[in-house]
């Protein structure tokens, strides 16, 4: 029946889900009962690179083929124990009340909303000014693909190598891939880091003009791949590790081992580096956490 309600205990606390038999993803069936199984089971791993990061909602109530729409401030309807934080905007000086995700009740109430897609900071909330990682957002330009993707995070790779730092990559869940070099280090401002990463998406154009394209005009894009540096920012959000995207199918942006980003790169069919929910479910079960590191490693980014 529409808008029936069920009354659940996540933990210590009482949660009432609605419409569990809503299908969010029609082409395969995936209902929001799905979504929170899911979550659920990923939670693990998931909650501790969205603990403490302010987090944008990206809320699909009529399923991906359906409208969407962000959600900054923590909703007026949100329980008293759903934790808020305040962070000030960059452009009017308003103070938004950003939902964090500290704990599995609060995810599945945010799945409850429709919440598929997960868009921590790159900062923790309490050092709100203090990127924890760089980010670089590989974006292929049509007819490239993930395929020239991964080559240029080989090339990040190689490049951080020579700098005695280490990187992470994961597929971006949609068309791209992220390269995360974790920093964890109380020196580190998203002035430098920006800095840095426009420095590098501009060296990698010049060196690799056919691969690369640093500016973010689309016309530019094509065939090549646009690495976003402007991810770097105290105001903006990337897709979190494990978060559902809202695609055909429910993927997942997946971690990396850098012998599969060489196969992707070496032209194995891109296809089998597509994950959906019950993929990474597998992967972690083997594999564990393979972005543990991101939240622990300390590195400094060169003078």
């Amino acid at each position: 029946m529409a808008g029936k309600r069920v009354e659940v205990a996540v933990e210590d606390r009482r949660l009432s889900l609605s419409n569990l038999d809503k299908v969010l993803y029609p082409e395969v069936g995936f209902t929001k009962a799905d979504v929170i199984d899911y979550y659920t089971r990923i939670a693990p791993v998931l909650l501790s690179h969205l603990r403490g990061r302010p987090l944008t909602l990206k809320r699909y109530p009529n399923g991906v083929e359906g409208k969407f729409f962000y959600e900054k401030q923590c909703p007026k309807h949100a329980p008293d124990w759903v934790r808020r934080v305040p962070v000030t905007g960059h452009r009017d000086g308003r103070v938004i009340d950003y939902t964090v995700v500290d704990d599995l009740p609060t995810l599945v109430w945010a799945a409850n909303l429709a919440d598929l897609e997960l868009h921590p900071s790159l900062s923790l909330a309490e050092e709100i000014k203090r990127p924890t990682t760089a980010a670089f957002d590989l974006d292929p330009g049509e007819p490239a693909t993930i395929v020239e993707c991964a080559r240029v995070a080989l090339i990040l790779r190689d490049v951080f190598a020579g700098l005695s730092l280490e990187a992470f990559a994961k597929t971006s869940g949609s068309k791209g891939m992220q390269v995360y070099l974790p920093l964890n280090e109380a020196g580190a401002t998203y002035e430098r880091t920006k800095g840095f990463a426009r420095a590098l998406a501009d060296l990698l154009a010049r060196e690799h003009p056919d691969l690369v394209v640093a500016k973010m005009a689309k016309a530019q894009r094509r065939g090549r791949v646009f690495v976003d540096w402007s991810q770097n920012d105290e105001h903006k959000t990337t897709i979190c590790v494990y978060s559902l995207r809202a695609r055909p199918t429910p993927t997942v942006s997946t971690p990396l081992k850098w012998d599969e980003v060489e196969q992707i790169a070496g032209g194995e069919s891109p296809e089998r580096f597509v994950f959906t929910s019950a993929d990474v479910l597998a992967r972690v079960e083997r594999d564990g956490d393979l972005f543990a590191p991101v939240l622990e490693l300390q590195q400094s980014l060169p003078g």
